[in-house]
């Protein structure tokens, strides 16, 4: 169904109004707006979901054209937030760069992307505190360093594209707007079930509303396991929801009664977000459609991607 009325809106006058029509998959479309940054540094102080550790991390403005990027404190290495030096790891996407690496970094990644922050430092280490730090930060536009602003790009899908794993998949159809669905299966887990959601998450306020005070999950079962494989060291009924197989949820009440599928459109943008380069945007102009996805196919849909408009820029 969501593939065929995709296809009949590609067809439609209005699509065709709206995107250019082009003989590769994908082509560049600049913004109304310049790029953007925070107007002012901001940071919070916590503890990391997998590792356990207490970090600090610090959101600096960053001029027109330098994109995302982290620095670790006392070190000079830059770790691009891009595809490109994604590692791969157990549930969350962790970046490298020779010796430095940082970890379960979507969900802040997650709240740049929504909060149409394109340009930013992140020293050291639910994305609804990020949203609220960016918004106590405020928002600007980028300049560079003779003082301009610089046009923003969005990369625009023009033909169905995906990646697929046993059932699970990742997949862009044109659409005119930046929209994602999302599905989730938990059919072991009736608390849980079979959830989807879709929204627009490139409109500030819906992001804000209705994707950031989604909160990681996990199941109750499954937790000594994932302690003891090294993973959630730091995870609590503090940062995440818990939900048992056999009694439901432990620390209700939820915010949404689909918070778990909500998250993983959380995750998704924050994943796709590392497509972004030198201050555009990241997500691409698609609806993006996944089901029971995670950060591993996520970024392999990226990486697809990102082939593509390399070969794209090698054409101009």
């Amino acid at each position: 169904m969501i593939l065929r009325q995709a296809l009949a809106r590609r067809k439609s006058p209005a699509f065709a109004r709206n995107l250019t029509i082009s003989k590769s998959p994908i082509s560049w479309q600049q913004d109304e707006r310049p790029q953007q940054t925070i107007a002012s540094a901001v940071e919070r102080s916590g503890v990391g979901l997998h590792s356990g550790v207490s970090a600090t991390v610090r959101l600096i403005p960053a001029r027109a054209g330098e994109g995302r990027y982290f620095v670790k404190a006392g070190d000079e290495v830059k770790i691009p937030a891009s595809i490109d030096h994604v590692e791969e790891s157990v549930l969350c996407t962790t970046l490298r760069r020779g010796s430095a690496k940082v970890s379960t970094v979507e969900h802040l990644m997650s709240a740049l992307e929504g909060s149409g922050i394109d340009n930013v430092p992140i020293l050291d280490g639910s994305s609804r505190e990020w949203v609220e730090a960016i918004e106590e930060a405020g928002i600007c536009s980028a300049k560079d360093d003779s003082g301009d602003e610089i046009s923003r790009f969005s990369a625009v899908v023009h033909e169905p594209l995906y990646v697929w794993k046993n059932d699970s998949f990742v997949a862009a159809f044109p659409h005119p707007k930046t929209r994602v669905t999302c599905g989730i299966d938990f059919s072991q887990v009736s608390a849980i079930g079979c959830q989807w959601f879709s929204c627009f998450p490139t409109i500030q306020h819906t992001y804000s509303q209705e994707i950031a005070p989604s909160r990681t999950f996990c199941i109750f079962e499954e937790v000594d396991g994932l302690r003891n494989a090294g993973l959630i060291q730091g995870g609590s009924v503090d940062n995440a929801i818990v939900c048992s197989i056999s009694s439901g949820w432990i620390n209700p009440p939820l915010r949404f009664p689909d918070e778990p599928c909500r998250h993983k459109i959380l995750d998704l943008v924050g994943d796709l977000s590392l497509l972004a380069e030198n201050g555009n945007q990241g997500l691409p102009v698609a609806h993006l459609v996944a089901y029971k996805a995670g950060h591993a196919l996520h970024a392999r849909f990226a990486s697809m991607l990102r082939d593509i408009m390399v070969k794209l820029k090698g054409e101009v």
